[in-house]
């Protein structure tokens, strides 16, 4: 191994510890804070949250920092085996040496990897759901629901991602040293029509969605959207308790086909005045530009990381440093997107806190635009009543809340709601 390949290897090791001891650190400053108020409901509280609730949202959001915590051990461990322990160059010589250099080859290197991956982490999210979801009351799935989920789920992504993965290899392997301008093109037109496409034609092969068939509320909504000059292709509700008993609202699709979705378990939760102050939240991040903001970022990350992807992908060091041997008479592109793929995650980890503060300024200024159009009082309400129905804590850790929280603290939230409302 040269210089270089050492210095990188040296280098993903210490991202690779640096990373794990952060979310160690983190993940424990989070138990210690929410077990020390575990007793007490906040005062701002007292009046709308009871204690069983508040112990609840406690036990559930450090059994929650525990399982983390061992996630990330696991796919430290597995991010290990697939570089430095040879794991991939491994299955990258099984296939050449069976199917020959080649696209064909390059695809199966891409599946393979997809499907040993997914299984060796398939005991962890049986675990967060059968176990840790149902434990507190959460999961509404059968083990065949979620086997039939995990299927689809699979084939959905091979279906849209292969051809996908296949035209962005041969652009690697045809297009000359800026392929990756053409690739990043490609990708951003395909999450263009995924947009379009996935509340249409992808979301129904998981849910049922009807439309929303309570006239009152429907008028209440429409009224809502009309004054706030936003246009949708239909209001419906999702069965969302078919699977877990936790409850949101959400906007999708693109351009004419927008929909704005409910699930049932947000229905039956909230009063209409609360529906209507969640909706103008989420309606605040259409009319604040929010949503234009974090794609215009995602396009920008997206074209740097095609950019950094072009370069490594031509360094030798870049393959030996993890572990994997370049070959000298097939193509190595395949090879190039798993690592970078595997490599990435460890550097982007370090601007978890500048993303989530933009995501909670954002959240602010959404708020700000329903108490502007709806009364705050209810926005306020309808949070509490989620906070206390998802069993989230009002007392995080501040340090970790800083450093994950796409959503402020429950407490930042509720005291700026009334402040606005008064």
């Amino acid at each position: 191994m040269d210089r270089a390949a050492f210095a990188f290897t040296y280098l993903f090791c210490a991202l690779l510890v640096a990373g794990l001891v952060v979310r160690t650190v983190l993940a424990s400053r989070q138990i210690r804070h929410v077990m020390r108020h575990r007793d007490q409901v906040p005062p701002a509280f007292a009046a709308t949250i009871d204690t069983q609730a508040h112990r609840k949202a406690a036990d559930y959001t450090v059994a929650k920092a525990r399982f983390g915590m061992l996630e990330a051990a696991v796919e430290a461990a597995l991010l290990l085996g697939w570089t430095l322990l040879g794991g991939l160059h491994a299955l990258n010589q099984v296939l050449l040496d069976w199917l020959g250099p080649g696209l064909w080859q390059q695809l199966a290197l891409l599946s393979a990897f997809a499907v040993i991956g997914g299984l060796l982490t398939l005991p962890l999210g049986w675990w967060s759901t059968f176990r840790l979801e149902e434990r507190f009351g959460f999961n509404h799935m059968s083990l065949g629901l979620w086997l039939g989920d995990q299927i689809k789920g699979a084939l959905v992504g091979a279906l849209i991602g292969l051809p996908i993965v296949a035209l962005v290899l041969w652009l690697m392997g045809t297009a000359g040293p800026w392929w990756w301008v053409w690739a990043w093109g490609v990708w951003m037109i395909f999450n263009l029509v995924l947009l379009v496409l996935y509340p249409t034609v992808i979301a129904p092969l998981f849910n049922k969605f009807v439309p929303l068939e309570d006239e009152a509320l429907k008028a209440r909504v429409n009224a809502l959207m009309q004054r706030c000059g936003f246009a949708a292709k239909g209001l419906f509700v999702m069965d969302g308790s078919k699977r877990s008993a936790h409850a949101n609202a959400y906007f999708t699709g693109f351009g004419a086909a927008k929909r704005v979705v409910f699930f049932d378990t947000l229905l039956k939760q909230l009063s209409p005045p609360e529906i209507d102050a969640v909706l103008a939240h989420e309606l605040g991040h259409y009319k604040r530009r929010h949503i234009l903001q974090r794609t215009l970022l995602m396009f920008a990350m997206s074209l740097a990381g095609f950019a950094a992807l072009g370069w490594l992908s031509q360094q030798a060091w870049f393959y030996t440093g993890l572990g994997v041997l370049p070959s000298l008479e097939a193509p190595n592109d395949a090879l190039a997107l798993l690592l970078f793929l595997m490599v990435v995650p460890l550097c982007t980890y370090f601007l978890s806190p500048l993303l989530a503060q933009l995501s909670r300024r954002h959240e602010f200024e959404a708020d700000a635009y329903a108490c502007a159009h709806t009364d705050g009082h209810d926005l306020a309400s309808a949070l509490l009543k989620l906070y206390k129905d998802n069993a989230s804590t009002l007392t995080p850790d501040p340090v970790y809340a800083r450093y994950y929280y796409s959503h402020p603290p429950a407490s930042e939230r509720i005291a700026r709601l009334q402040g606005s409302a008064a």
